[in-house]
């Protein structure tokens, strides 16, 4: 069961690099008020809900303790992430405050995961 779970542990990490990756890497055009939402960061925001499922009932199973607060208040930020990045991923141009809310979004979800134990 250990090897599932760090499988999809590194799958997760995956999905956060590319959702921040593609939040980063557009960092420049955000300033110019160019920037927009790629599928990297929707498919990136797709596996972190995917292998977040799967690794709270992973976990679940092996009877390890799950907090579920912690993992309501990570879910709740996805779910946000989620929906600014779906409903704007064909527009031309993203609202700089949008796309900003999403990196900083991200990053919070990340500091939660790191440092709430």
């Amino acid at each position: 069961m250990d090897v599932l779970i760090h499988l999809f542990v590194g799958l997760h990490i995956i999905g956060i690099a590319s959702l921040l990756g593609g939040f980063l890497t557009q960092m420049k055009a955000m300033g110019e008020g160019r920037a927009r939402f790629g599928a990297p960061m929707l498919h990136g925001a797709l596996t972190m809900l995917v292998t977040g499922a799967v690794l709270v009932g992973l976990n679940e199973a092996d009877d390890q303790h799950v907090d579920t607060v912690k993992i309501g208040i990570k879910l709740a930020l996805l779910i946000v992430i989620l929906a600014l990045v779906y409903v704007q991923r064909d527009e031309e141009t993203v609202d700089k405050r949008a796309f900003a809310a999403v990196g900083a979004l991200t990053m919070v979800n990340i500091f939660i995961a790191v440092l709430w134990t």
